[in-house]
């Protein structure tokens, strides 16, 4: 099924600052944010309201192929575009001042038919002699593109640099990853465990990955994952799996922002299938509407297979949204966002710890009196209350969540594994639990209500990170949740274990003896 753009969303197919002079005349560029199209007629484009016609435009799409514009119009076979791909536009005609400009592209495209993107964008002043970074625009994977930034930075800082140009693969691996390539960050990686996971997907003992800088860290995660080892193991349990984009409508008032909220409502049955037209993976499960003064923002929730799916759901949001633009005849739309802010992306907040992003999991285990005692030097009730205790400082504070160092074990395992170590800031939030059972032992608990991993897609492909990845049996179709459930194991052998060295009064002497406190 295929989406129909809106006028409001075609404007963003223009690349903002593009527009910029050339010998021959003017050039911008155009990338494909909508779907998978094929080029049919370039019709003309006009600047200031000046025509200009076929025959002065040529397409540049990249990799050597240029071509003129009657040329292309002459062949009815078109050219297919990627989503993410740019195409840039290079017309002989009279250079353009700085400032502000109008323009103007007529085009046809398969399936959407006659498109016209119209947009205003500047020409600013550059200066001739910035610095810039040395790039390829044919191969900037080559060995020549690299070593050419290799001998630009150490000119650069007049430094020479003997570890940061050393790696073992395919630097043409990176693309998508990771722009202007020029060497490694070598991390420490550290085991932990084997841990045993008693999961719903996970089953078995895993040898944990962590990369890290942090002197006892790996240290405190393989004390607690031996606790959690000599009483059975850790229970692991995937509770939800959501990811979000969040657009906002703007009216003329809060009556147009709340009737175009129940029409939403009503219409979630047409708009389930626009949004998923752009994957076979992201299925809408529902959307949540929020009102404040004139504007409506929307909470669209997807579960999107093994990827993270940040760019899958906004990419469907993008189609959902272009069909509410063009369907909704209500109060007029006077202004449209397709991220507000309120999927609070790379953020820590309370929405996510209440209606989750990403995989909500619960990590819980049992631990014994006479364990925690020998291998802790903590008792039950010792732990219980110091968590009490903790609980009123985290209220104190204004925290969201009241989890002793999550970030930790997350972190050393995002890096291992190719994860978007940005996503820390959401997934780090953890609701600790604890309490002395009858029998006087300790149950423990924590839920991790935004947990932003993946198996598939970002850097889980990547050289090392794949290693890591095949270390945990988390590669291949249908192990996301595999690996969510041992990471929230993980986090959990961390709050037990920090919290029984604080409560003992190790923590200090820990650092001291394992760590770089001098």
């Amino acid at each position: 099924m295929i989406f129909t753009p809106s006028p409001m969303l075609l404007k963003l197919l223009y690349t903002r600052g593009s527009l910029h002079n050339t010998p021959e005349g003017v050039a911008f560029s155009i990338k494909n944010r909508l779907d998978t199209v094929r080029i049919t007629r370039i019709d003309h484009v006009q600047l200031d309201g000046v025509k200009i016609g076929v025959e002065q435009i040529a397409l540049d799409l990249g990799n050597g192929d240029v071509r003129p514009a009657t040329v292309f119009n002459a062949d009815s076979a078109g050219f297919t575009l990627p989503v993410g791909q740019a195409a840039t536009f290079h017309l002989a005609t009279e250079q353009l001042s700085e400032g502000i400009h109008r323009v103007q592209v007529q085009f046809a495209a398969d399936p959407f038919g006659d498109l016209t993107v119209e947009v205003e964008d500047a020409i600013a002043h550059q200066p001739e002699n910035r610095t810039k970074i040395p790039r390829d625009d044919q191969d900037d994977y080559s060995e020549s593109a690299i070593q050419a930034r290799q001998r630009f930075a150490e000119e650069f800082s007049g430094q020479e640099f003997q570890h940061l140009k050393h790696y073992s693969f395919d630097a043409h691996t990176l693309q998508g990853n990771c722009e202007h390539f020029t060497g490694v960050a070598q991390i420490p990686v550290g085991l932990a465990g084997p841990l045993h996971v008693n999961g719903e997907h996970a089953q078995g003992d895993f040898l944990i990955p962590m990369a890290t800088t942090e002197g006892t860290l790996v240290a405190s995660y393989n004390r607690g994952i031996q606790v959690l080892n000599m009483c059975g193991g850790v229970k692991c349990t995937v509770i939800g799996d959501a990811m979000q984009r969040a657009p906002v409508f703007v009216f003329d008032d809060a009556r147009g922002a709340r009737d175009f909220g129940q029409w939403v409502a009503e219409e979630i049955d047409r708009i389930r299938p626009e949004a998923e037209s752009t994957s076979r993976v992201a299925k809408l499960q529902y959307i949540d509407t929020y009102l404040a003064g004139k504007f409506a923002y929307l909470r669209f929730n997807y579960s999107t297979g093994d990827a993270a799916g940040q760019n899958m759901v906004g990419r469907a949001t993008f189609a959902a949204c272009s069909w509410i633009l063009e369907n909704y005849k209500g109060a007029p739309i006077r202004h449209f966002y397709l991220e507000s802010n309120f999927a609070t992306d790379k953020k820590a907040s309370q929405i996510n710890v209440m209606r989750t992003r990403g995989k909500r999991v619960v990590a819980e285990a049992l631990i014994k009196r006479e364990v925690l005692q020998q291998r802790m030097r903590v008792t039950p009730e010792q732990l219980a209350y110091h968590g009490q205790v903790s609980n009123v400082g985290a209220f104190l504070s204004g925290a969201n969540n009241n989890g002793a160092h999550s970030a930790n074990g997350i972190t050393a395992m995002f890096i291992a594994t190719g994860q978007d170590v940005a996503n820390v800031s959401e997934s780090s939030a953890g609701v600790l639990y604890s309490e002395v059972t009858k029998e006087g032992d300790l149950y423990l608990s924590i839920t991790i209500p935004s947990l932003i991993v993946a198996t598939h897609g970002g850097g889980t492909g990547l050289a090392t990170q794949n290693e890591c990845l095949r270390m945990l049996g988390c590669v291949g179709r249908g192990t996301v949740n595999k690996f969510a459930e041992i990471v929230a194991g993980v986090v959990l052998a961390g709050e037990l274990s920090l919290g029984a060295a604080i409560s003992s009064s190790d923590w200090v002497s820990s650092h001291e003896q394992y760590g770089r406190n001098r």
